[in-house]
């Protein structure tokens, strides 16, 4: 069996790699994409490209009837999911193969039985893998997990069964703020994976976070393609990756390797897949979870061994065995930054907006995966991730120096990004062990870093990108065809030429010290104090979410509250979503 036509059921960046992937396997390649993508770098080089006629998640790449009517529009016969969205959801694997398409990715078991985080540490148990404590399966409601910080104490890490990525997850370490979390994180999870079941473990302080990058194929073979460290993260979500995971000895290197193993050997894994464990500040090793598709940070992996991941999972999901060697040389370091819309000066708040200026490094050991270019107007849909700058170096210490160099030639204008934390942190101490410690743990951000970035210049998020559909004929064939209405707009105005300076745009704050302003431009998720009721100082009174990030909005003062936004609207940024009367 071979793959002609791949769908990718996917957008950003990751679509962009595998299409690039499918090319040089001559494959053709199938995109999708949401009413605010239309104008996509994915969509652009893809050979076909189909709309989903949605503008949410929900109502496009979370739509499996969507997907699998635009992949038998398009006669693909495969669909590969990329990450996130439904890359880890045994049902679209399970109808993708119902509908006689090869998935490229475990079989919907295995992803059912791993994905589910409290079944995969049962198996990681039995095959002895390190653990440590944790609920054998989701909780009821969050009086279990009162019961459970209780009796294991804190911190504990109340996790989305079904998620991944830190989609889903809090970490708790005071027992007033348990229910908040716990019901923040069912939110988060619902959203991003349309299930809101969670679980608790105790959470490992000051933790490293160390993965095993993983490939099963058909013929019952599975091979640890090495390790990987991602510890720098900010909401639990991986900022930095690096690859081979540094100041390991090779004890515990054998260890992680041997339990990535044992744990994929156990499920009868195929594909690619990525082992994770939490590395305590004590040397406790613990499983963590097991993703069941291709990872963010794949390409550091892949730029210290030589392997493609991409390709051998079309090798893979075509029946053929996996092309690596039995002993997998690495030479060299690699470091991925995930380049965000969010703004360092603001707390990483994401920022959606139009990209003026996409000027991206190159020379020697540089490699740039973009979903993004200078005019493309970023959504608050989706995900915050733009592109992907990956770094090698023939060691750990030339990698950070092109890093350092290959950052400063890195401009991006008209949003927010992370681009001047990295450019800090690749001198930091902490992360160069210069003083030889390698000091960065999971929540080294919110904790221990002291550098101060300024926030940048407020831009208005784009407009609603909505597009006016209409049937028209050619040669004799209806088809239909979709306009962005401020196109329209414009022509109806008799003009195309007006457009927004961005940088002549100045956000101003309100009069008014009760206001409550919505620090991006978002969705409000949440009211947590009802209108017209008393408010403390700090308390949270609402809950923003845009770009799968939710961000409490807190009372600037104490008083009444009066609420000037309904749930579920969509507000700018620096609007007044309502106020504290003193």
């Amino acid at each position: 069996m071979s793959l002609k036509k791949i769908l990718i059921a996917n957008r950003g960046e990751i679509a962009v790699r595998i299409i690039r992937a499918a090319k040089e396997a001559e494959i053709a390649s199938v995109a999708v994409y949401a009413d605010d993508d239309a104008d996509a770098l994915h969509v652009r080089l893809a050979d076909e490209a189909y709309a989903l006629h949605g503008r949410t998640p929900a109502d496009s790449y979370l739509s499996i009837e969507k997907l699998l009517a635009a992949a038998d529009r398009a006669g693909a016969d495969s669909v590969h999911p990329g990450y996130g969205f439904l890359s880890e959801r045994a049902d679209f694997a399970s109808a993708v193969i119902a509908a006689g398409l090869t998935w490229i990715g475990p079989n919907p078991e295995t992803i059912e039985m791993l994905g589910d985080k409290a079944r995969a540490r049962i198996l990681a148990s039995e095959v002895g893998a390190p653990l440590v404590p944790g609920t054998k399966g989701a909780v009821k409601d969050v009086e279990e997990v009162l019961d459970f910080a209780n009796k294991f104490g804190l911190p504990i890490a109340i996790k989305a069964v079904f998620g991944g990525g830190g989609r889903g997850m809090r970490v708790v370490r005071d027992h007033a703020e348990i229910r908040d979390a716990y019901e923040s994180a069912v939110r988060e999870a619902v959203t991003a994976f349309g299930r809101g079941d969670c679980l608790v473990e105790r959470f490992l302080d000051r933790p490293r976070h160390i993965e095993a990058q993983v490939l099963g194929d058909k013929h019952g073979r599975v091979a640890v393609i090495g390790t990987r460290d991602c510890s720098l993260q900010r909401r639990n979500q991986k900022l930095v990756e690096e690859a081979p995971a540094p100041f390991l000895n090779d004890e515990l290197r054998a260890r992680i390797h041997q339990s990535a193993a044992d744990v994929c050997a156990a499920a009868g894994y195929v594909g690619a897949g990525t082992v994770e464990f939490l590395l305590g500040e004590d040397g406790t090793l613990s499983f963590l979870e097991v993703n069941t598709r291709l990872q963010v940070e794949h390409p550091v992996t892949e730029q210290v061994t030589g392997v493609d991941l991409v390709q051998e999972q079309f090798r893979i999901a075509a029946g053929e065995p996996m092309s690596v060697p039995d002993a997998i040389p690495t030479f060299g370091h690699a470091i991925e930054f995930r380049i965000n819309a969010e703004d360092p000066g603001l707390g990483f708040l994401p920022t959606p907006g139009m990209i003026q200026r996409f000027d991206a490094p190159g020379g020697q050991g540089v490699r740039l995966d973009a979903g993004v270019y200078a005019g493309y107007a970023v959504p608050g849909s989706f995900d915050s991730m733009l592109a992907k700058l990956i770094v090698w170096g023939a060691d750990r210490e030339q990698a950070l120096a092109r890093s350092r160099r290959a950052l400063e030639e890195f401009q991006i204008e008209g949003i927010a990004t992370v681009l001047p934390f990295y450019r800090h942190v690749v001198s930091n101490p902490a992360f160069t062990a210069a003083n030889g410690s390698f000091a960065i743990h999971t929540r080294w951000i919110e904790e221990e870093c002291t550098a101060t970035f300024e926030p940048a210049t407020a831009v208005p998020a784009p407009g609603e990108s909505r597009l006016a559909r209409m049937p028209i004929e050619i040669d004799g064939r209806l088809v239909e065809l979709g306009l962005p209405e401020s196109l329209l707009s414009r022509l109806a105005a008799g003009s195309v030429a007006a457009a927004v300076d961005m940088e002549d745009v100045q956000a101003t704050g309100p009069a008014d010290p009760g206001a409550l302003i919505a620090p991006f431009a978002g969705t409000l998720s949440s009211w947590k104090i009802d209108d017209g009721d008393e408010v403390r100082v700090g308390e949270t009174v609402a809950v923003l979410e845009a770009m799968k990030m939710e961000v409490p909005v807190k009372a600037p003062r104490a008083g009444r509250l009066v609420q000037n936004a309904a749930v579920s609207s969509v507000v700018g940024a620096n609007d007044v979503i309502g106020s504290v009367g003193a």
